[in-house]
């Protein structure tokens, strides 16, 4: 069984536990390391995912797969993590997520252009550019990620 044949099996295997956990699968990811393998899931939720919750699932995840043969024979390390912030925003979800965040969007046409998230739903995003308000479709989207905000000096001083 090729990687990919086998990353879509372990996907649907994992996805109704995780649902059931209130959980979204976002991603698996099986790369050879040395003698074994590592399994990375993703998993997210519109409440975030915190260490109880990756602890959780982890042993559920683990059962699950212990009762199937998708891992073969060669052993494995599981990681059961949530999105980084450097995740790429492709499904409605995402955007939903990251509401009130910095997000930078390379257009399909060309340029690109950075916003704060104000809404969002199944066709699109609004985003405040710059104090204006610009509403983009998905299908307008090449590429978006979270940009990492550090606090400026003026909001530190603001809360003292």
């Amino acid at each position: 069984m090729g990687a990919q044949a086998r990353q879509e099996r372990i996907a649907e295997l994992l996805e109704p536990v995780l649902a059931e956990a209130g959980l979204d699968l976002e991603g698996v990811e099986l790369t050879p390391a040395g003698k074994r393998r590592v399994l990375r899931v993703v998993v997210d939720s519109d409440d975030g995912v915190d260490l109880d919750t990756v602890g959780e699932i982890s042993q559920d995840v683990n059962e699950t797969l212990d009762t199937s043969d998708v891992m073969g024979e060669l052993p494995y390390v599981l990681e059961v993590t949530s999105p980084g912030v450097e995740r790429p925003l492709t499904l409605p979800r995402h955007w939903r997520r990251s509401r009130g965040r910095l997000v930078k969007v390379n257009l399909v046409e060309g340029g690109d252009l950075t916003g704060r998230v104000t809404e969002s739903d199944d066709q699109g995003v609004t985003l405040d550019v710059k104090g204006r308000t610009r509403t983009l479709a998905y299908d307008t989207i090449a590429k978006a990620k979270v940009q990492v905000e550090f606090r400026r000096e003026a909001d530190t001083d603001a809360a003292d």
